[in-house]
């Protein structure tokens, strides 16, 4: 039968599995013969055997899974000795690099319970945060630099189901939930393949003019922000499907609806306050406040998960100046949704925001190819972290800088102004 041409499907399992099918043909363009690694919750199995089905029926070599147990997870930070949080499993992520290095595509499937460790000691998790992603960054470097295909795609966990909607029965909470998750995914729509062709380029034809403005900053101006970010010099701005190294076109989000560009770290300053909570290792922090001066963070505040965002910004000196901004219409079908996902894959694409840290090569011309110098040269950001929050709603406005320093305005009330 011609794809185009399928039923809707009415099913869960048919709807489960076409997001299984656009995991793997749109979200990494899977290549015959090319090896897979898998990392995901336990409770995502189902939708690792339909990955791991697509995957071999493109001609994947060998799909590998690695599953992560919450349960697990957390009897570490109830039983291990103090000092067990400053170990990561270095083995295993030199492991994992040397996959990547080898020519293996990488998938994760985000859903793990968003609060299971908001009952944690905040410098035992930053500890072992801090530990983590030392030992996983030459994996990470692969990943960010695009030196492979990956994508991150999401399983509605009941743990997850129950964050967003507390007030149902558990079944009803995940229906709902994979409900919202296959509309981001656009999983329902007649052809899902073809409605991503359609989404990225819209997304493309976006990118294109933001570069043809080549602006030297954006200013964010709203209740509680009058922002300046500048941005770095000869950057790009990207969104949708990207091409590797390796020649493979990916989408790297599953869903996604911005387009993101880096930030000049040196170059940002105002307050800026955060427009929707963000869920950061089993804590929500609420109603950010922050002040940049040359870059830097030199004040931050928020009612809630104050503690923890202190840790966040004590991480390395990077952590306090920004790696990434991102524009998304406050019209996008997940901000339309009305849902908080406690899940930065799908809140990062109901708002513009900003990520504190690791800057992204692929934003820079010349950037996958240039040394670590020049890139701080340029104005990208090195971290150990690098963490999207919100700052974008229908009362935040956005303006485009040009070089000789005249206002351009690039969205009115949360929405593109042209």
């Amino acid at each position: 039968m011609n794809v185009a041409l399928r039923p809707q499907p009415s099913t869960f399992d048919a709807r489960l599995d076409r997001l299984g099918e656009v995991a793997v043909r749109v979200g990494l363009g899977l290549a015959p013969g090319q090896e897979l690694l898998i990392t995901a919750p336990l409770d995502a199995v189902p939708l690792v055997r339909r990955i791991t089905e697509h995957a071999y029926r493109a001609g994947a070599s060998l799909v590998t899974t690695l599953l992560n147990d919450d349960v697990a997870t957390l009897a570490r930070f109830e039983h291990a000795p103090d000092g067990a949080f400053d170990t990561a499993p270095g083995w295993l992520f030199d492991g994992m690099a040397a996959a990547f290095r080898g020519g293996a595509a990488r998938l994760a499937i985000a859903g793990e319970n968003p609060s299971l460790l908001a009952g944690q000691d905040p410098a035992r998790v930053a500890r072992a945060n801090r530990a983590r992603s030392a030992a996983y960054r030459p994996a990470l470097e692969l990943i960010t630099g695009f030196g492979i295909n990956w994508t991150i795609a999401s399983f509605a966990s009941p743990a997850w189901a129950r964050t967003v909607f507390p007030d149902l029965p558990e079944d009803a909470a995940v229906a709902r939930l994979w409900d919202a998750i296959f509309a981001a995914s656009r999983i329902d729509a007649p052809d899902p393949v073809a409605a991503w062709a359609e989404h990225n380029a819209a997304l493309r034809a976006r990118t294109a003019t933001l570069n043809a403005h080549r602006f030297a900053a954006l200013h964010f101006h709203g209740p509680g922000t009058d922002l300046r970010v500048g941005l770095s010099d000869g950057h790009l701005w990207l969104g949708g499907a990207e091409t590797a190294k390796n020649g493979i076109t990916c989408n790297p989000n599953i869903p996604t609806e911005e387009v993101f560009t880096t930030p000049h770290s040196r170059r940002v300053d105002g307050t800026v306050r955060s427009t929707k909570p963000l869920s950061y290792q089993g804590t929500l922090i609420q109603d950010i406040t922050v002040r940049f001066e040359g870059g830097a963070i030199v004040d931050a505040q928020a009612r809630a998960g104050q503690e923890v965002l202190r840790k966040v910004l004590d991480t390395d000196e990077g952590a306090r100046r920004l790696g990434e901004v991102a524009l998304v219409p406050h019209s996008s079908p997940i901000s339309a949704s009305g849902l908080l996902f406690f899940n930065t894959l799908f809140d990062e694409s109901a708002a513009s925001h900003i990520a504190l840290g690791q800057a992204y090569r692929t934003c820079l011309e010349g950037g996958t190819t240039a040394s670590e110098a020049e890139l701080a040269e340029r104005g990208a950001n090195s971290s150990l972290i690098h963490i999207d929050w919100m700052i974008g709603s229908c009362d935040v406005d956005v303006d485009g800088i040009d070089a000789a320093g005249q206002a351009v305005p690039v969205m009115r009330r949360g929405e593109w102004a042209a």
